[in-house]
């Protein structure tokens, strides 16, 4: 179970996370040899916890600070960082260098989860979390009182609705004012009810 003390139960990726930097400080490395190690391994090292919890974004910048302080700093003797963290995490054709901006990654990991309960509610996994979660509703509409490994599914909804679109069918399923199912917000005044589903637009 995960308690209150986060930052503590997810101590150990911080602590692993040192030990290989500091492995390495001894070493005469390149940045681009840096830039591959970063890559390979330090920024790998969370990838399981990140699929299935929402880390404390304090612990987030402080791997972010041990990974930037590597690249930068010339073994023990601290350097001028010459690049902002944020810019280094964009791609290299906007002039970075493609490192994972790790809040967004994490809630990238999690919107997988959200989608598989969207596109496939029959594994058993997504069953259970359908009946002890939100069993009178849908996965955007579940809320988030319940246990910290839904809540940190749920905090991901954002990014699957963003990308998400209804493929119409009968409609009967498809709010017309609550649901994507078109590709642009509308712009006009909402003068119908609001309750309705496609068909309820269909004109004999």
């Amino acid at each position: 179970m995960v308690g209150r003390k986060k930052r503590e139960l997810f101590g150990c990726i911080r602590d692993r996370v040192w030990k290989r930097v500091e492995g390495w400080k001894e070493k005469l490395l390149s940045q681009a040899r840096k830039e591959i190690l970063m890559k390979a391994i330090i920024q790998a090292i969370p990838s399981y916890c990140m699929s299935c919890f929402l880390l404390p974004e304090s612990l987030l910048r402080e791997l972010e600070g041990i990974a930037s302080n590597f690249f930068w700093n010339n073994g023990d003797k601290s350097k001028i960082h010459w690049v902002a963290w944020p810019k280094l995490c964009t791609g290299k054709k906007e002039g970075g260098l493609g490192f994972r901006n790790l809040r967004a990654f994490n809630l990238a990991m999690l919107a997988k989860q959200g989608w598989c309960v969207l596109k496939h509610p029959d594994l058993l996994i997504c069953q259970i979390w359908k009946a002890r979660y939100f069993p009178h509703c849908d996965f955007f509409h579940a809320g988030h009182n319940a246990s910290y490994t839904w809540r940190s599914v749920w905090e991901a909804r954002n990014v699957v609705e963003s990308g998400v679109r209804w493929r119409i069918g009968n409609g009967r399923a498809v709010r017309v004012w609550d649901d994507g199912w078109l590709d642009r917000p509308l712009t006009f005044k909402l003068i119908t009810p609001h309750n309705m589903f496609i068909p309820d637009l269909c004109v004999e």
